[in-house]
């Protein structure tokens, strides 16, 4: 009987290890290939987009920010030529 515990025990063991390493090189291998599942590639795709819509948010806002300086530049000049 305790033959067979030690025989199930060991194979338990050679069973478990196996599967640990063949799960750590699968993981392996996707992190080196870079693969994110198709949750992370909606995610950095709505992110990306987020980003290129605040960017040119931002760069309306300069243009704007440059005529209003501009309008008011060329309403002192008047006032002083006046």
């Amino acid at each position: 009987m305790q033959v067979v515990l030690i025989v199930a025990i060991v194979f338990g063991g050679i069973v478990l290890a196996l599967a640990i390493i063949g799960s750590t090189i699968l993981m392996a291998i996707k992190i080196l290939r870079g693969g994110l599942s198709r949750k992370g590639q909606k995610f950095e795709a709505e992110e990306a987009k987020m980003i290129q819509e605040i960017y040119q948010g931002l760069s309306r806002m300069e243009e704007r920010v440059e005529a209003l300086e501009t309008i008011i530049l060329d309403s002192r000049g008047k006032d002083r030529a006046s």
